[in-house]
C-alpha cells in the first residue's frame, strides 16, 4: 500500500465566479466559429482498402464550384510515389493539390494527403507531418478528423469511406461534438465494411448512405442558407430562436425522454438544433418544429444530439496522476473499519472514465485492492450511453490511451475488442440518472464531475454545488474538469489542486432550503424569460416599455411582500405611505414596521386577513399621517399565487375617492384635514375598532394554532407509536436476514468447494484423455461432438473447433457410410456395436461404440473408441509363423536347435534331446555354452558361433570334436544359418547337427562353409 502522507491544507485563492468559467465550452466554440468565419466548409474523407472507388463516384456526382474545400486522407504504404492525383483528374475538373508542404485551404480545391504523411489543420493551413514510427499510433483519418473539429467546429463535415480497422470513428465523434456532420458509407455497399461499421457502431454518425447519396447530400448541405451563413457570418446572422419556440422544443423532448433542457445553455442548444435543420434541409426554426411533431423519431434524435457524449481511456493523464497523489492517499487514512470507499460519477458517459477510474484505484491500492471494498457509482442522463458501459466492450483503438501493461492486466481480447477485465467490472455499478432531478448518492469520498457544468446554466450549476456538497462525507472531494470551478459556492468548497480542480467539502451546513428534483416550469422564474430573450437574441419588446411608463404614471403605488410581510419589491412612489425603521436592514424592510403613523392597524388587519383567506381584502377610510398632516386613503391587499412558488401579496395605497377617469395630478392632490373634534373622535373610534378586529384575528390565529398544535402532538405520539413497531419489525427482519445471510455464505462455501472438485475433476479428465493413446470421441444425444482425445484429431480430421458441432457435418479420415445412424441406433438400443473400419491410409482400426451413461444411469450420447487392430495382425501373424517353426523342428529326425540373436535357445527337437540327454526344461533359454553344466562351452563351437557365422551367414558340415556328453567325445558336422532381424535381439541362428562318431573318420565329408 502506498504511504499516505498528511492532507495538503486547501488554498486560500478564491474562486473564479462559475457563471464565467463554465462559459468555456461555448467560449472555445465561439472561438472556432470566430476562426472559421467568413472562411469556408471543409469535408475530410477517410478511406482505405475499397475506398477510391467509392471516392470516385462522389466526385463523379459533384459540382465543381460548391465552394467548399474537400481533403481526400487515405491509408497508403510508405517509401513510393501515389499514382492518386493522376487517378482523380479524370473524376473532377477542382484542382488537386498533393500537400507536401504548408498550403492554405481554399474552396473548389480537393487536397491529398502524400504515403506516409499525416495531416493536421492548425489557422486554416493543411500541416504535413511525418508518420510516427510506433505503428500503433498510426490513425492519419482520426488525426485529421480531430485537428479539422478544433479548428473549424460546425464548419467541418467528416465522411468515412470503405476500408479494414476503425480509423475515422474517433474522429468522427470529435466532429459530432462540435455541431458538425458526420457520414458514413453504407456498409452494404463497402467493399471493406469494417470503417464504416465502426464509426457506426459509435452512435456519432448522422448519416449512412451509398457513394452517390452522400454526394447529393454534400452538395445540399453546401448550399444550405445556415451552412452558408456560418461559413460567411457578421454579428447577427446566428439563428434567432424565440422563448415561445425554444419553450415548444423543450415540452416535446422533456415528454419524449424526460429531460428537460431549459437551463442547459443556449449557445449548445442552439448549435443542435441548426445542425439538425441542416440535415433536414429546412431553413426556419418553425419548419422543424413542424417536422418534430410530424416524425416522433426525430425528437429522439435530436435528445441523443443534445447528450454530448466526449470521453476515452485516461482522459488528461495529469489529473488522474493527481488523484492517485493528492485524493487516494487521504481517502484511504480517513477510512474506518469495513467501510466500503465510495465515488460518484455523473455524466459516465460510455463508462470510459469509470473504468479509468477503478484502474488508477486499484493501481493505487495494489495488493491490497482485495481486502478494501470499493464501489463506484457511475450515472448518465442516457440509456443507450449507460447499456454500453456496462458492456464493457470497446474496439481495439483504445490501445492508443493505454499502456500495454493496462491492457494485458485489466483488459481481454474478445472478437478483435477489448473488454474489461471482471475485476475492474466488479467495482462499478452503472445507473441512469438525470442529475439535476434524481436524489444523489451519500456519504461519498468522492465525487469526479468533469465536463459536465459546462454545458448547464448558472441555475444548475448553483444547484449542483449544493447537491454535491451534501453527498459527500464531511471531508470528501470534488473533482471538476478543466473548464468548470465551484464558482460563488467558495464557502461550500476549498481548492486543494487549482490547476486539476480538485476541491475538498468545507466544514459547514449545507444549506436547507436547496431542493430536487431542479424545477423547470417557464412561469416560475420571473427573469428567466428575459434572459432567454436576451441570449437567443430576440429584439426587445416595445410592448413592455409601453406598460412600463403607463404603470409608473397612472397606477397607484405599492410593494409586494412575501408571508412574513417583507418588502420584496417597491411599486411606484411609496414614500407618502412608508418610511424605513430604525435597527437592522434587513428587519427595516419588513411593512409593518414601515408603516407611516395611523397606517398600521388597517393594515395588519387586511394583510392578515389576505393572507387567512387567500383573498383580495378592501380597507377603505383609512388615515396615514404625513408632515404632521392626516390623509384618507383606500387599502388594497390581493394575494400573487403563483405555481410552485412562495406566496406573495400585492399591496396597493390608494387615495381615498380615486378613480380610474381622476387625471394623477387631481389624485395626487392630498385630502383637507379634518376640521372639527367630531371627525378626530370618528377617527379614533374607527383605529380601535381596527385595533379590537385585529386582536380578535390575533385571538382566533393563536386558538386555530393551539387546535394544530394538540392535533400535531397527537400525531406525533401516534407516528412515535408506528416508529416503535417499525423498528421492532426492523429488528426482526434484520435478524431474519443475518440468518438467511449466514445460510447464503454456507451454501457458497459448498459451492465453492464443489466447484474446485469439478474443476480438479475436469483436469483430472483433460489429463487423462490427453495421456491415452487411443482415439475416443464423446457425443451427446443430439450426436453432437462434446469432447474427443488427441489421438482422434488425427485418426477422425477433427479440431478443437468442432466441439459442439454434430457428427454428421465431419468427414472423418474412416471408411464408415452411415455413421451417424450406426451411433443413434445405440443410443436407441442401449447396445455395443463392434465392427472394423479402415482409415485413408490402409490402416485397420476396430471401431467401437457404446451408450454414453451419465451419474443418474441415463442415457445422454455415445462413445466411440477406435483401436489399431494392424499391430495386432502383425503379432498373430508372427505367433503363427513361430508355431509353425516349432512343429517343423519337432519333425525333422535330424537334431535342431535354434538360437536368438544372443545364443539363448529357443527350440529343441526331439532328436536333439535323444542325443544329447537334454529335456526341454534343461535347455530352453539358457545360453548355448552354457548347456551339460558347460559342457558345451567348446573351442571350435565358438569359432563357428561368434566368428564364422555372423560373417558368413551360412556354413555347411563344419567339423565339431568335443566331449559334449560327460565320458562321450563326440565328432559332430554342424550345418548352421543365421537370420538377421532388424535388432541383434530378433535375429536366429538355426543348427542341424549330424553325429559323426560312428562313421569311418575317412568317409566323413570335408568341412565347407558357405556364404
Amino acid at each position: 500500500m502506498p504511504s499516505t502522507p498528511s492532507p495538503p491544507q486547501p488554498e486560500n485563492a478564491t474562486a473564479e465566479p462559475v457563471e464565467a468559467a463554465d462559459d468555456s465550452e461555448d467560449d472555445a466554440s465561439a472561438d472556432t466559429n470566430r476562426r472559421a468565419a467568413g472562411r469556408l466548409l471543409v469535408v475530410a474523407i477517410g478511406a482505405s482498402a475499397g475506398g477510391l472507388e467509392a471516392f470516385t463516384d462522389i466526385l463523379d456526382a459533384l459540382p465543381a464550384d460548391l465552394g467548399v474545400a474537400f481533403v481526400y486522407v487515405a491509408h497508403q504504404a510508405s517509401g513510393r510515389d501515389s499514382a492518386l492525383g493522376d487517378i482523380l483528374h479524370g473524376h473532377t475538373s477542382m484542382p488537386i493539390v498533393l500537400v507536401k508542404d504548408e498550403v492554405p485551404l481554399a474552396p473548389n480545391h480537393l487536397y491529398l494527403a502524400p504515403p506516409g504523411i499525416q495531416l493536421t489543420v492548425a489557422e486554416l493551413r493543411l500541416v504535413p507531418a511525418p508518420r510516427p514510427e510506433d505503428r500503433t499510433q498510426y490513425t492519419p483519418i482520426d488525426v485529421f478528423m480531430a485537428s479539422l473539429a478544433k479548428e473549424l467546429g460546425t464548419c467541418a463535415v467528416g465522411v468515412v469511406l470503405s476500408g479494414s480497422g476503425v480509423d475515422g470513428s474517433a474522429g468522427l465523434r470529435e466532429i459530432k461534438r462540435v455541431g458538425g456532420i458526420t457520414i458514413a458509407q453504407d456498409p452494404e455497399t463497402a467493399r471493406y465494411d469494417s470503417m464504416p461499421r465502426a464509426a457506426i457502431a459509435t452512435g456519432s454518425v448522422d448519416l449512412v448512405l451509398p457513394p452517390a447519396r452522400i454526394a447529393e447530400e454534400l452538395q445540399q448541405i453546401g448550399r444550405h442558407p445556415y451552412v452558408r451563413s456560418s461559413v460567411a457570418r457578421r454579428p447577427g446572422d446566428e439563428i434567432v430562436i424565440h422563448q415561445e419556440q425554444l419553450h415548444r422544443i423543450f415540452t416535446m423532448l422533456r415528454n419524449a425522454s424526460g429531460v428537460d433542457f431549459t437551463h442547459y445553455k443556449p449557445p449548445t442548444i442552439r448549435r443542435r438544433l441548426q445542425r439538425r435543420m441542416v440535415l433536414h434541409k429546412l431553413d426556419s426554426v418553425e419548419q422543424y418544429i413542424k417536422y418534430m411533431r410530424e416524425n416522433p423519431e426525430e425528437v429522439a434524435k435530436l435528445y441523443q444530439d443534445l447528450l454530448i457524449h466526449v470521453t476515452r481511456f485516461f482522459r488528461d493523464p495529469d489529473s488522474f496522476r493527481a488523484l492517485a497523489c493528492e485524493v487516494f492517499p487521504h481517502i484511504v487514512q480517513q477510512r474506518r473499519g469495513l467501510s466500503p470507499i465510495r465515488l460518484w460519477l455523473p455524466g459516465c458517459s460510455t463508462g470510459e472514465e469509470a473504468y479509468s477510474v477503478a484502474i488508477a484505484l486499484l493501481e493505487f491500492l495494489g495488493e491490497e485492492s482485495s481486502a478494501v471494498p470499493v464501489q463506484i457509482f457511475a450515472t448518465d442522463v442516457s440509456e443507450t450511453a449507460i447499456e454500453q458501459a456496462r458492456n464493457g466492450l470497446y474496439a481495439d483503438s483504445i490501445a492508443a490511451d493505454l499502456s500495454p501493461e493496462r491492457l494485458r492486466r485489466f483488459f481481454t481480447k474478445t472478437d478483435g475488442k477489448y473488454r474489461v477485465a471482471k475485476v475492474v467490472r466488479d467495482l462499478c455499478v452503472f445507473a441512469r440518472q438525470d442529475v439535476t432531478r434524481d436524489p444523489p448518492f451519500s456519504k461519498l469520498d468522492l465525487i469526479l464531475c468533469r465536463n459536465v457544468l459546462i454545458y448547464m446554466g448558472a441555475v444548475l450549476q448553483r444547484k449542483l454545488m449544493t447537491v454535491f456538497h451534501c453527498a459527500l462525507k464531511p471531508s470528501g472531494y470534488l473533482m471538476l474538469g478543466g473548464a468548470e470551478t465551484v464558482g460563488a459556492q467558495t464557502d461550500l468548497f476549498a481548492v486543494i489542486d487549482k490547476k486539476h480542480r480538485i476541491f475538498v467539502k468545507r466544514p459547514i451546513e449545507t444549506p436547507s432550503n436547496f431542493q430536487i428534483p431542479v424545477e423547470y416550469t417557464p412561469s416560475r422564474s420571473p427573469h428567466r424569460g428575459a434572459r432567454l430573450s436576451a441570449e437567443m437574441h430576440t429584439p426587445p419588446s416595445f410592448q413592455n416599455e409601453a406598460n412600463r411608463l403607463v404603470l409608473d404614471r397612472y397606477g397607484p403605488p405599492g410593494v409586494i411582500v412575501d408571508e412574513n410581510f417583507q418588502i420584496i419589491q417597491f411599486r411606484g412612489k411609496t414614500g407618502f405611505y412608508l418610511e424605513p425603521a430604525p435597527g437592522d436592514a434587513a428587519q427595516s424592510l419588513n411593512l409593518l414596521k414601515m408603516a407611516r403613523e395611523g397606517l398600521l392597524h388597517g393594515l395588519q388587519t387586511a394583510l392578515y386577513g389576505a393572507r387567512k383567506s387567500d383573498k383580495p381584502v378592501h380597507k377603505q377610510g383609512l388615515r396615514v399621517t404625513h408632515n404632521g398632516t392626516n390623509h384618507e386613503l383606500d387599502l388594497h391587499v390581493v394575494p400573487l399565487a403563483v405555481p410552485g412558488e412562495e406566496r406573495h401579496f400585492l399591496v396597493l395605497f390608494e387615495e381615498a375617492g380615486a378613480t380610474d377617469e381622476v387625471a394623477p395630478e387631481v389624485a395626487a392632490s392630498p385630502p383637507q384635514p379634518p376640521s372639527s373634534d367630531d371627525e378626530r373622535v370618528k377617527q379614533l373610534q374607527e383605529e380601535l375598532a381596527a385595533s379590537r378586529e385585529y386582536l380578535q384575528s390575533i385571538i382566533q390565529d393563536l386558538e386555530a394554532a393551539n387546535e394544530e398544535l394538540q392535533s400535531a402532538n397527537e400525531e406525533i405520539l401516534s407516528s412515535n407509536e408506528e416508529l416503535q413497531s417499525t423498528n421492532e419489525e426492523l429488528d426482526t427482519a434484520k435478524e431474519e436476514l443475518q440468518s438467511t445471510n449466514e445460510e447464503l455464505n454456507t451454501v457458497n462455501e459448498e459451492l465453492h468447494g464443489r466447484n474446485e472438485e469439478l474443476s480438479r475433476v475436469n483436469s483430472d479428465l483433460v489429463n487423462l484423455l490427453g495421456c491415452v493413446e487411443i482415439a475416443i470421441v464423446i457425443v451427446g444425444s443430439d450426436l453432437s461432438i462434446r469432447r474427443f482425445t488427441p489421438m482422434a484429431e488425427k485418426v477422425l480430421n477433427l479440431i478443437p473447433t468442432d466441439i459442439g458441432r454434430p457428427i454428421s457435418q465431419i468427414k472423418p479420415n474412416i471408411e464408415c457410410p452411415g455413421l451417424e445412424k450406426l451411433i443413434a441406433r445405440v443410443i436407441d438400443t442401449v447396445t455395443i456395436q463392434e465392427m472394423n473400419v479402415r482409415d485413408s491410409e490402409g490402416n485397420w482400426y476396430s471401431l467401437r461404440i457404446r451408450p454414453y451413461k451419465n451419474v443418474e444411469n441415463r442415457i445422454d450420447g455415445a462413445v466411440l473408441a477406435l483401436f489399431d487392430i494392424a499391430s495386432r495382425r502383425h503379432e498373430l501373424e508372427l505367433r503363427q509363423a513361430r508355431d509353425g517353426t516349432r512343429a517343423i523342428v519337432e519333425v525333422v529326425r535330424q537334431p535342431l536347435v535354434v538360437l536368438d540373436g544372443h545364443l539363448r535357445v529357443q527350440a529343441i527337437n526331439r532328436a536333439f534331446t535323444e542325443l544329447f540327454g537334454l529335456s526341454a526344461d534343461d535347455a530352453l533359454h539358457r545360453h548355448v555354452y552354457d548347456l551339460g553344466g558347460g559342457t558345451w562351452d567348446a573351442p571350435q563351437l565358438h569359432r563357428l558361433l561368434d566368428d564364422v557365422l555372423p560373417r558368413q551367414g551360412r556354413c555347411a558340415g563344419f567339423r565339431v570334436e568335443h566331449e559334449f556328453v560327460r565320458g562321450r567325445p563326440m565328432q559332430l558336422a554342424v550345418d548352421a544359418s543365421r537370420i538377421d532381424g532388424s535388432d541383434p535381439g530378433t535375429a536366429l541362428v538355426v543348427l542341424a547337427i549330424h553325429d559323426l562318431t560312428r562313421l569311418d573318420t575317412s568317409s566323413a565329408p570335408p568341412a565347407t562353409a558357405s556364404a
